[in-house]
């Protein structure tokens, strides 16, 4: 693997149990490093770089990664993932092993931060932080539903021909318009380039739809929240419409070492506007 000391990614790749999962690398590798998990049917581009080169700016050593059936990672045929959550979370370990690292922060966003709450239960020795972007506390029940509006977006899903490229991108241009907050405008032109760049760059675009199968996949009750000892920052927008600032509420509840950083306004998503604050927000949490 490459080595550099300027914000420009470093991409590479690595062999793991089962799969060959690309990476990019910003920063330098001497500084301390935080690998982040982006969430369903999500590549590594939906971390912004603007957001990984802000980390790295304040001496953060960034790894992103594109997760299975995403990117230019490992990609399986539709319906047939033939990996588990626990098999993502192990993903994650395997990473850290081929960077060299052995400990890292690790930051999870939507199911990227379950993966990432499941990498703290099953390695613990090997984080040295959380920090989970709109997502939910594994094993808490009673939390808020999405909202009707979402709910009806959602439910249009069903009638989507998921072999048909053109109509999944019209069906994820209108899910981040759904998601968008209302602090800031939502940028339409912005989301379809996007769209069109991460559907360009994966081999089986398609394939990533067998995330689906893993959120209604039963894991090991054991598997809870309240058991994470690490220092937990849950980073929530108030305006989030799929998971509700509740979600974001209930890690402060039920993780000893958790505090939550409202984005007032946020929606489900790292708008532009509020990357600067998010990397502050974790350049604390990681100091």
């Amino acid at each position: 693997m490459k080595e550099t000391r300027s914000f420009a990614a470093t991409e590479t790749s690595f062999e793991v149990k089962g799969a060959r999962l690309q990476t990019q690398a910003f920063g330098d590798p001497s500084s301390p490093p935080i690998i982040l998990i982006m969430g369903m049917m999500a590549s590594m581009l939906w971390w912004p770089d603007r957001f990984c080169e802000a980390l790295a700016a304040r001496q953060r050593y960034v790894v992103r990664y594109d997760q299975r059936d995403t990117g230019l990672s490992t990609h399986y045929p539709l319906g047939k993932p033939h990996y588990s959550f626990n098999d993502l979370a192990d993903d994650a370990v395997a990473l850290l092993d081929g960077y060299g690292l052995e400990t890292a922060h690790v930051a999870g966003m939507s199911m990227g931060g379950a993966v990432a709450q499941e990498v703290a239960l099953r390695h613990s020795r090997r984080v040295r932080t959380l920090t989970l972007i709109s997502t939910s506390p594994l094993g808490v029940e009673g939390l808020p539903s999405s909202t009707k509006t979402y709910q009806e977006h959602s439910r249009s899903a069903e009638a989507i021909d998921w072999s048909n490229l053109e109509a999944i991108a019209d069906f994820l241009c209108r899910e981040t318009a759904m998601l968008a907050g209302t602090r800031h405008p939502h940028d339409p032109d912005a989301a379809r380039a996007l769209i069109a760049r991460d559907m360009a760059r994966a081999p089986s675009f398609a394939s990533a739809t067998n995330h689906f199968s893993l959120v209604s996949e039963e894991r090991p009750a054991r598997l809870q929240a309240s058991d994470i000892k690490l220092p937990v920052l849950a980073i929530h927008g108030t305006a989030d419409p799929l998971l509700p600032i509740g979600h974001g509420e209930a890690f402060a509840r039920v993780v000893r070492n958790a505090r939550l950083h409202r984005i007032e306004g946020g929606g489900h998503e790292i708008h532009a506007r509020d990357i600067d604050e998010i990397a502050q927000a974790i350049i604390d949490h990681t100091a």
